[in-house]
């Protein structure tokens, strides 16, 4: 190609004789017949210089699939996510009391000591107050909540009646062991209206228990107890037999305390601003990984925040079928 360039463009090619010949030819023919030489020169070049393009790229990339080295890494196994059973559990403790017409509140992690113990008739001298059992920020009596009861005491004293709510939420507590953690969750409910009674409150928990672990025959007794927020206060249990180290729920061999309850102290409903005299209020309480627990075979609590991968592929869930208010459990 390059000598085909030369013979007609070169020093001494066909169209540059063609040009030197112009000096001979009367003024007029001179500029003609140069206007016409120097257009067919252009043209020319334009055309060696594209093909030359051409070939150049044609060898280049000719060269780079000869040469091509492959870097990436090898193929990696994909691996789906899964769902958290603390969220799990969770979503359907949520699920279940959201399609009894409770609704959800939330409240802040950092308390004062109002909200998170005297409000709740929780007297300065128990035990829960003290440095061991309780985180406290500063001195100025910041603290992060030992339970969400504060979320009920902040419905309560906006004193908007009637009330059914239910709090979901982290808390905090000195606690760390295989049934402890300084980390938990739990849901607590709240229903203040000018008629509710005990009777209420056991229908709630009983229909809550034999839908969360799916057994109508679920055996559920109250037993008396005390806390300063309720009065009268009761300890829920539920049926279960062990054999070989296993548990199975719904059983009636033995009895597992699974939550607390009570009907509301008037002196919590009095200090939120509630009368008393006519309105009256249940609240229950429960711990979210001691049901995860229970209902998926989990028998060390702290697993749940070990991040270990080959414990979280066992006992995570696909999210399909994710429960939720209108489709309900799967």
């Amino acid at each position: 190609m390059e000598e085909l360039r030369v013979f007609y463009t070169g020093k001494n090619g066909k169209l540059t004789l063609l040009l030197k010949a112009l000096q001979n030819l009367p003024k007029k023919e001179k500029i003609d017949a140069g206007k016409t030489l120097n257009v067919i020169k252009r043209e020319i070049d334009q055309l060696f210089i594209s093909k030359k393009q051409e070939i150049e790229d044609k060898v280049l990339n000719a060269k780079l699939i000869e040469e091509k080295i492959d870097i990436s890494l090898p193929e990696r196994p994909f691996h789906h996510g899964g769902i958290h059973p603390i969220s799990k559990t969770l979503d359907e403790l949520i699920c279940i009391l959201g399609n009894m017409g409770f609704e959800i509140k939330e409240g802040p992690h950092i308390e004062d000591e109002y909200n998170n113990f005297t409000a709740l008739n929780i007297p300065e001298s128990h035990p829960a107050r003290q440095e061991h059992d309780t985180f406290y920020i500063n001195k100025n009596s910041k603290l992060l909540r030992t339970h969400t009861s504060p979320v009920q005491i902040r419905v309560m004293s906006e004193k908007k009646l009637p009330i059914k709510i239910i709090a979901p939420g982290a808390t905090y507590r000195c606690d760390d062991d295989s049934t402890h953690s300084p980390m938990f969750h739990q849901v607590e409910g709240l229903v203040v209206d000018k008629e509710v009674n005990m009777s209420d409150l056991k229908s709630i928990i009983i229909d809550l228990l034999k839908s969360f672990f799916q057994l109508e025959n679920l055996p559920v007794r109250f037993r008396p107890s005390y806390f300063p927020f309720t009065e009268p206060s009761a300890e829920v249990d539920i049926g279960f037999s062990k054999k070989k180290g296993f548990i199975e729920i719904g059983k009636n061999d033995d009895w597992l305390e699974i939550l607390g309850c009570g009907m509301v102290n008037i002196k919590v409903l009095e200090n939120c601003g509630i009368d008393s005299k006519n309105y009256k209020g249940y609240a229950f309480g429960l711990g979210v990984e001691r049901f995860a627990m229970l209902k998926y075979g989990i028998n060390d609590l702290r697993m749940f925040y070990d991040n270990d991968l080959r414990w979280l592929k066992h006992y995570s869930f696909r999210p399909e079928g994710f429960p939720n208010i209108i489709r309900g459990l799967k």
